[in-house]
């Protein structure tokens, strides 16, 4: 491994790492408000945070997408105006750190941060009920930068099916369909972490764009409803989309999906949601994992649902979306930015070639930006801004 990890350096110093998805943003604001002060991650914050720029660098990252998460408990306005405030922390850190994170929106924009060694900054809006159910505001989040929507996250939208909620749509609504072509046109990245398989298969059907899943893993090697099935990945190469890896042990390790009910169920006992990671909440954790040690994920857990994510989509489909800062528990050796090469590494034992490496990293990311750009560019010379809504498309209920 000594060689190998050695080898994995040297290649994401020439192939860094464009990970689909960090909740830094969310920790910040549940941990110190955004206080930059009280959590300067220009210097080790490894006490508290997965996220750091020395990490980042040790990890060799070029291009991180910041997840603008609010969580399903805010709706409407006040879920739009956390949304910004997400945007407006990211934003934040551009502006403290010039010198290590430079703000992105395009594929262009990660090449040149990268030429000039800096990281890469995109943000990513992580639940479409971050839109309150309005394409302007669709539309004005784009225009702060946010190159991606998650369309649900836990539960459900008033237009699209989640994974983790009870079926309400059957995938997409008309509306659903509209959000989808509206992001076509504008070129923000239809992301279909979160979503119910059967919204993935309306999504894709709907598209003409490329589709990421920003942070989702197989569902064929751990058989939970957050994780990509086999037919959709196999729409992928059509597509052009993009299925990136994410490192959450209870999406990877089918051991690990009882253990982490036990773990949520323990957390609302204790008045705290499940998702938290404040010290508190992560003190409460702890303290539930010496009682009931956990399983445990490694790499090489995350490998083999790469090498299955290659074999049916194929290379050019493949990517990472570690998901750091936005879960308790981590795999054995992946437990900060710091441990993309032990993932690397991993790969190289199991005989990837640089260039299949090189692609995983970050060529397909820039790729599939760069593509729903040309998309846009397409759609925007031909067709104008939808000004539907929900009642128009869905009725008065939104029933879809």
């Amino acid at each position: 491994m000594s060689d190998s990890l050695a080898r994995a350096r040297e290649l994401l110093a020439a192939h860094p790492v464009a990970d689909g998805h960090n909740d830094l943003p969310w920790a910040l604001r549940e941990q110190v408000r955004y206080d930059l002060d009280a959590r300067d991650v220009g210097t080790d914050q490894s006490a508290v945070l997965h996220t750091d720029i020395p990490r980042l660098r040790a990890g060799g990252v070029g291009a991180q997408f910041w997840s603008v998460y609010v969580r399903t408990d805010l709706a409407g306005d006040a879920a739009v105006s956390a949304c910004l405030e997400q945007i407006d922390a990211v934003r934040q850190l551009t502006d403290r750190y010039p010198d290590d994170l430079a703000p992105a929106r395009t594929a262009d924009d990660m090449e040149a941060a990268r030429a000039r060694g800096r990281i890469a900054s995109l943000t990513g809006a992580e639940g479409g009920h971050s839109i309150a159910n309005s394409l302007g505001t669709l539309r004005g989040l784009y225009r702060l930068g946010v190159r991606y929507l998650t369309l649900t996250h836990n539960d459900n939208t008033d237009w699209a099916d989640s994974a983790t909620d009870e079926p309400r749509h059957g995938g997409l609504t008309r509306f659903g369909e509209q959000v989808v072509r509206e992001m076509n046109r504008l070129g923000m990245l239809v992301d279909l972490s979160h979503v119910a398989a059967t919204t993935m298969r309306d999504a894709l059907r709907v598209s003409t764009a490329p589709v990421i899943f920003s942070h989702s893993s197989s569902r064929a090697v751990c058989d939970h409803p957050r994780n990509v099935p086999d037919d959709v990945l196999a729409q992928l190469p059509a597509n052009g989309g993009l299925a990136m890896a994410t490192f959450v042990p209870k999406f990877i390790l089918p051991a690990a999906v009882d253990w982490t009910h036990a773990a949520d169920a323990n957390m609302r006992a204790g008045g705290l949601h499940p998702l938290d990671t404040t010290p508190r909440a992560m003190a409460v954790q702890r303290a539930f994992e010496e009682a009931h040690p956990r399983p445990r994920a490694t790499a090489a857990t995350v490998a083999d649902h790469l090498d299955h994510m290659r074999e049916v989509a194929g290379i050019d489909h493949v990517g990472i979306g570690g998901d750091y800062d936005g879960t308790a528990f981590l795999p054995d050796g992946l437990g900060s930015v710091a441990g993309y090469p032990r993932l690397v590494a991993e790969l190289l034992d199991r005989r990837w070639s640089d260039a299949d490496l090189a692609k995983l990293t970050w060529k397909n990311a820039v790729r599939t930006l760069r593509a729903a750009e040309d998309v846009a560019r397409d759609l925007g010379a031909r067709t104008r801004p939808s000004n539907a809504t929900l009642a128009s498309l869905d009725g008065p209920a939104g029933d879809g």
